[in-house]
C-alpha cells in the first residue's frame, strides 16, 4: 500500500488557500524510479554542485541531495525538461474538497489552488513523502 499524508494550508486570512486540504499519495516504485532516474540526468547536466550519488540517480540518491538543491537545478533546466518532472510531483496530490468528508477525494485540479505559495508547500510533501524513509534511515 502506497504511503499518503493529508496537508492542511495554512497561511492566514491573506492566503485564499488556508484551510483547504489535500492528499499526498507515493508514486508506484516503477514512477518513482523513472523519475529519479530523469532528475538525476538532468541534474547532472545542469553545473550545480550535487553531491557524488551513491547509486547512480534513485529516491535514496535524491535524498542525499536535497529539495532545496533539487529546485535550485530545475531553475537552471531546460523548460521542457523540468516540466514532465514537476508535473509528475503534482500528479501525485489530490483535494479533499470538503475537510468534514475526509473520504471524499478526488483530482487536483488548476483552480483548487490559488496560490504559488500552496504549489510549493505541495510539491514539498510530495518530496517528504518520497524521501522520508531515506532521511529517516540515514
Amino acid at each position: 500500500m502506497r504511503k499518503t499524508s493529508t496537508v492542511t494550508i495554512e497561511g492566514g486570512e491573506k492566503n485564499r488557500d488556508t484551510g483547504k486540504v489535500f492528499q499526498v499519495t507515493e508514486m508506484s516504485a516503477d514512477a518513482a524510479e523513472r523519475w529519479a532516474l530523469r532528475a538525476g540526468f538532468a541534474l547532472m547536466n545542469t553545473g550545480i554542485d550535487i553531491p557524488e550519488l551513491d547509486g547512480g540517480a534513485s529516491m535514496a540518491d535524491m535524498a542525499q541531495i536535497g529539495l532545496k538543491t533539487l529546485m535550485k537545478a530545475f531553475s537552471r533546466m531546460d523548460y521542457e525538461q523540468a516540466e514532465p518532472l514537476l508535473n509528475e510531483m503534482m500528479a501525485c496530490v489530490q483535494v479533499i474538497p470538503d475537510p468534514a468528508k475526509p473520504n471524499i477525494i478526488r483530482p487536483l485540479e488548476s483552480v483548487d489552488i490559488e496560490e504559488v505559495s500552496t504549489r510549493l508547500t505541495l510539491r514539498k510533501a510530495v518530496w517528504d513523502l518520497h524521501v522520508d524513509f531515506f532521511t529517516d534511515a540515514g
